[in-house]
């Protein structure tokens, strides 16, 4: 007598069937949600400072962050974010303040890899479990022939209007860098 094969979702009765599909997209959405979402590589921590202390549980500190923006050689950025100590920030539940500060810098000759659009993202971090990101978003101003960038975190329901915004004026890098490129030529 051969053996049926059959799979826990054969097994459930016809009434529990859309629930547990709904339960399953529910877990695909969620997956998806909490994944951790970037534009440019993961950062390089290049030190953190403790701020608190906590007797008992890891210190609330300020990190400050390196990122080579993935689209422009020759502009780096560098954030200094607060990060959450205590135990739910040492388990990853705690939402983090939107207080970012931001500096971008030339570090060498300036070349875009192709066109970009105004506020493209240069980076995304999840700063809370759930629903709060932070975001770089880069920009051009064709008049001055200047790269944008602004940090900002939002939520999915309500974001936070604190910002910070840093400017890369696109200058020659040494004698060999006569032909400087227009931001302007690369915006879509």
């Amino acid at each position: 007598m051969p053996v049926e094969a059959t799979s826990q979702y054969d097994k459930l009765s016809k009434p529990q069937r859309p629930l547990a599909a709904a339960f399953g997209l529910a877990l695909a959405a969620f997956s998806a949600l909490v994944s951790p979402a970037h534009a440019a590589d993961e950062p390089d921590l290049i030190f953190r400072r403790s701020t608190v202390f906590k007797l008992l549980s890891p210190n609330d500190k300020l990190a400050t962050y390196g990122v080579d923006d993935p689209e422009v050689d020759g502009v780096a950025c560098h954030f200094t974010v607060p990060e959450k100590g205590g135990f739910k920030g040492w388990l990853g539940l705690a939402e983090e303040v939107s207080d970012i500060s931001l500096a971008c810098r030339q570090i060498g000759p300036i070349r875009f890899k192709d066109k970009m659009g105004q506020g493209d993202d240069m980076f995304r971090k999840r700063r809370s479990l759930f629903f709060k990101k932070m975001q770089i978003v880069r920009g051009c101003d064709p008049k001055r022939n200047v790269l944008v960038y602004m940090v900002y975190s939002d939520r999915l329901i309500e974001g936070s209007p604190k910002n910070s915004t840093s400017s890369v004026p696109i200058m020659p890098w040494g004698a060999g860098d006569a032909a400087v490129q227009k931001c302007g030529e690369f915006v879509q």
